[in-house]
């Protein structure tokens, strides 16, 4: 009998998180190993619980779902992220993906669709509410357009690209070098490179392009 998958369900309305609760708890594939309603709570849960999946609301009081997200990345957590959201806001589902979050459900499908997702992205899938399909259609398109127009990109290295996506959400180097504990020289060495594969002049001309097409890198 394979293992079950440990869930944790992080969500600050009650009602739906006890709903949620009781459909996870009925399913044989699942064993949930805490709840909370608060987002410091919740990367506190991860950290003790190690769960396979954290279902994670986007607003959350102390930090977001996407904050959540985001740390569990810079820290390379094994847990695997869903986004539970009310909304089909295509920018938040962008920053999502950029986060390394597997899924993102809206609230207003069934409940089978959750756990569906759930299943799916324990298996490291990606999951997407059909409704939302068409935002990582786009997404794809708008990174090949840009792969087209600038060729350079394909050779950045990971850490180039990494940066250039903070640089993207408006972070100074200063600011980028405390995330990923590197000097702000190292950073600035960084953004000098990538303005070079991608030919581009000028103090701001980086931060431009960057900003320009953030939902593309």
């Amino acid at each position: 009998m394979p293992a079950k998958i440990k869930v944790l369900i992080v969500d600050d309305h009650p009602l739906f998180r006890r709903g949620l609760r009781q459909v996870v708890e009925g399913d044989a594939r699942f064993e949930l190993v805490g709840e909370t309603g608060d987002g410091l709570a919740a990367l506190q849960l991860i950290q003790e619980k190690k769960p396979d999946v954290a279902a994670l609301d986007v607003n959350l009081p102390g930090l977001s779902g996407l904050e959540i997200a985001r740390k569990l990345q810079a820290k390379k957590n094994p847990t695997r992220v869903i986004i539970l959201t009310m909304y089909k806001e295509e920018e938040t589902f962008n920053r999502a993906m950029d986060f390394g979050v597997k899924g993102f459900v809206l609230k207003e499908n069934a409940v089978e669709d959750i756990l569906n997702g759930i299943a799916a992205v324990a298996r490291g899938e990606h999951y997407l509410s059909p409704s939302i399909s068409g935002y990582l259609v786009r997404r794809r398109g708008r990174a090949e357009s840009l792969a087209a127009e600038k060729p350079g990109l394909d050779t950045l290295t990971k850490a180039e690209r990494r940066i250039l996506k903070l640089i993207a959400e408006k972070k100074t180097s200063k600011e980028i070098a405390a995330e990923l504990f590197i000097s702000p020289r190292t950073v600035e060495a960084h953004r000098a490179n990538i303005s070079a594969k991608l030919e581009l002049q000028g103090s701001h001309s980086l931060l431009l392009f960057a900003l320009e097409n953030r939902n593309a890198l």
